[in-house]
């Protein structure tokens, strides 16, 4: 692989040339930043007698640009008297070239093969294969893998551009997270990335994942862990990527008792799948949050502390090199580059208490700067800091007309995974409306658009269908922003959809008074009418005969109507959620609604819903709603969980219910053969034979039949071994060389200097 060393940045490129050459000369150099070093980015020093290294990164520029500021460094080289200099550039060099250059270094230069152009560094490469492995940013940004990488990413991240991830890999600054990464997820297979909002896990997580697509494995972004069981193939090298797990999970017991047992379960079918890579972000507070609220995450036996990498602790050179990258990357106004480093604030900005990537990002942001007066920008760089909501606050509250808030408003309270353009119209021609006729505000059939566009870039991206907040922070601010229950009122009548009404609720409910909560949930009557109309599924646009789920499933929906009959007492709550289980909009379904139907008719027997005036009846729906479900036929892993649901539970459910569980599991032994015959994972079947011998003794299957069903899921298992090959452990490292230098003030400033020669 043959590089031309311009996705590197000045520093970058200065590293790499001291990591070659001194392994070439087999000596050790220490590093300076660039900048006014007097002709010095490497030196060697043994005795009186000194080795220099000069790197001169003119990737691109015409030769006699190098000649020029070779000749001007000739007084500061004569100066400094090395016994050995040597010159590295990025730049090809013609054997005319290397005579004018040596010309130009004078007698320092003790042979012509002491000058390393571009093809020389590339044969050191070869040579030295582990460290252009352990370059990341050099190798994740060739031309062969950065096309591979946007194949890839073109279907997880929604069609990004190979400028966008040259962008994101230039950016990025190497450090000691990456290879720990990698080693943990390696040795676990899961990997868990864990810290405060903003210091960069996602942009971990997401050069990780480049890294494993560079070397052909195909990465599978999730959405929810039902995706991963279906997209898991054992064969095929996979890297999963579920970003911000937890936050899409509402922090309460109930919540977490059916993601974390799924979590279990997708964490262990990763760990026994020979090659498969699962890696989860998670903010620390949900993460801690969750292991106190879930009995799984605190599972002492699971250990899960093996597989958590803790992210945002960065040393000062690893923050220097953050902030140089994005006014490096980022196109930050020339002047507000000079105006930053001219004011001696970059020592302030880098050992802030409040340093974080996010901050970092949106200060450099030519979008955002345009508004900041270059003689102003250090000192909103450290206001930014010192309170980073402001950034938010302001840009939402002056910068954008009205009709843009409404739009952020019912971006929101949708898909926290980003909203269908078609549904975020939907909830928008609904909200706009009303909150301009409450207000005196006009408004017209264009607004939805206008506002897009107006948005896209600095509060919201567009990809492909799809609308997403640009930032997580911005979603953060907007949690803290609605807080006036008055206001969410007026936005619960608009609501369209179960799914909308209920993130609008659950924010709700946690600011309200109780004096409020009754009022707020009767402003749902509209939507709640409409909740035995909503379609369920949704077809998928790109496979005809696929659907999607559309809105929340019908015990979603019983399960609200039951909190507004619980805050209100109001009937009219109770009989629409008992009319949903006698006529479930197309079904319910075994995937969405099993354990919860267990769960809400044990409820019900346990007197949670005390006084329902419509027990009897909505208790007899939903059995009969479970039985049609599993009469029907359910998937092996559906009917594992409902059974483990039902277990225990029998005396408090009608005998038929458990009949109909004993029947379904006996239909599954029944149909082995079919099913092993279309199953090709090895952990699928591996998993299932654990399944078969829980649920054996449920429905008084015998040994003899228990033994059969095993030894058939063994020859399937032996035959596909036969085929499967285990993927070998990538081959970059990410590996980055312990400090040895005092990175102080001199080599801070040293380093942003080479940026006002740009």
């Amino acid at each position: 692989m043959s590089y031309d060393f311009s996705s590197l940045a000045p520093a970058d490129f200065e590293d790499l040339a001291r990591d070659l050459v001194g392994r070439e000369l087999g000596i050790r150099f220490e590093a300076f930043g660039p900048g006014p070093d007097s002709g010095i980015d490497g030196r060697h020093a043994k005795g009186r007698l000194a080795t220099i290294l000069q790197a001169k990164h003119y990737a691109g520029s015409p030769f006699k640009t190098l000649l020029s500021a070779m000749r001007r460094e000739r007084a500061s080289i004569n100066r400094l008297a090395p016994a050995r200099y040597v010159l590295a550039t990025s730049r090809p060099l013609t054997p005319a070239n290397k005579n004018s250059l040596e010309e130009a270094i004078g007698p320092a230069l003790k042979a012509q093969n002491d000058i390393f152009a571009s093809s020389d560094l590339n044969g050191l490469l070869r040579k030295y294969p582990d460290i252009e492995r352990a370059q990341i940013k050099l190798w994740l940004s060739s031309a062969a893998v950065l096309e591979r990488i946007t194949r890839a990413a073109a279907h997880a991240y929604a069609a990004i551009t190979k400028d966008e991830i040259a962008a994101k890999v230039r950016v990025y600054a190497q450090n000691p997270s990456f290879k720990a990464a990698r080693d943990t997820l390696e040795s676990q297979h899961v990997l868990i990335i864990s810290g405060p909002p903003g210091v960069g896990k996602t942009t971990l997580a997401e050069m990780l994942s480049y890294g494993y697509v560079g070397e052909c494995w195909k990465l599978v972004p999730i959405r929810s862990l039902d995706d991963g069981f279906a997209s898991i193939v054992d064969p095929d090298k996979q890297i999963f990527f579920f970003d911000d797990f937890l936050g899409k999970v509402a922090l309460d017991k109930s919540a977490l008792a059916s993601k974390d047992s799924d979590l279990s379960r997708f964490m262990k079918r990763v760990r026994h799948s020979p090659n498969a890579r699962f890696i989860l972000t998670t903010r620390a507070y949900i993460f801690e949050e969750a292991r106190r609220l879930s009995e799984y995450l605190a599972d002492d036996r699971l250990d899960i502390s093996k597989y958590v990498l803790d992210v945002g602790v960065y040393t000062r050179s690893v923050r220097a090199r953050i902030l140089y990258n994005h006014l490096l990357v980022a196109g930050t106004p020339a002047e507000h580059i000079r105006a930053l480093i001219e004011s001696g604030q970059i020592p302030k900005i880098v050992d802030h208490a409040n340093y974080n990537p996010r901050v970092i990002e949106w200060m450099t942001d030519t979008m955002q700067v345009s508004a900041i007066a270059p003689e102003q920008y250090a000192n909103a760089f450290i206001s930014a800091l010192a309170n980073p909501k402001k950034l938010w606050d302001t840009a939402f509250r002056t910068h954008i007309p009205e009709k843009c808030r409404h739009l952020l408003y019912a971006l929101f309270f949708g898909s926290q995974y980003g909203e269908d353009i078609a549904d975020l119209r939907l909830a928008y021609q609904s909200l706009h409306p009303r909150l301009c006729a409450k207000y005196g505000q006009p408004h017209d059939a264009k607004d939805f658009e206008e506002s897009l566009r107006i948005l896209e870039g600095g509060f919201v991206t567009i990809s492909s269908s799809s609308v997403s907040f640009v930032n997580p922070s911005f979603r953060d601010y907007l949690t803290d922003y609605l807080n006036d229950i008055e206001q969410l009122k007026d936005f619960a009548p608009a609501a369209r959809q179960a799914g909308w009404a209920r993130q609008l609720w659950w924010h709700g409910k946690k600011i309200a008074g109780e004096d409020a909560l009754a009022g707020f949930a009767r402003a749902f009557d509209a939507v709640a009418k409409e909740f035995l109309r909503i379609p369920i599924w949704k077809k998928s646009p790109q496979y005809p005969h696929s659907y999607s789920a559309a809105d929340l499933a019908n015990t979603d929906r019983i399960d609200l109507l039951i909190s507004w009959w619980e805050a209100t007492g109001d009937e009219a709550f109770a009989r629409l959620a008992t009319d949903l289980a006698a006529k479930p909009v197309s079904g319910f379904s075994s995937w969405r609604d099993g354990t919860d139907l267990v769960e809400l008719m044990v409820n019900f027997r346990n007197g949670y819903y005390y006084d329902f005036p419509f027990e009897e009846e909505m208790l007899t729906a939903l059995g009969d709603g479970l039985i049609t479900m599993l009469d029907g036929g359910v998937e092996s892993d559906d009917l594992e969980r409902i059974s483990d649901a039902i277990t225990g539970a029998e005396e408090t459910l009608d005998p038929e219910i458990v009949a109909a569980a004993t029947a379904a599991i006996r239909r599954e032994f029944g149909e082995i053969d079919r099913m092993v015959a279309e199953t090709d994972s090895e952990s699928t079947l591996e998993e299932h034979k654990a399944t078969l011998e829980k649920l054996a003794p449920r429905a008084g299957i015998g040994s003899v039949a228990l033994a059969s069903a095993i030894r058939t899921i063994n020859e399937r298992i032996s035959a596909i071994a036969e085929e499967a090959e285990e993927a070998e452990a990538p081959s970059f490292s990410g590996a980055v060389k312990k400090e040895r230098e005092k990175f102080d003030d001199s080599a801070l400033l040293n380093l942003f200097a080479s940026l006002l020669r740009r």
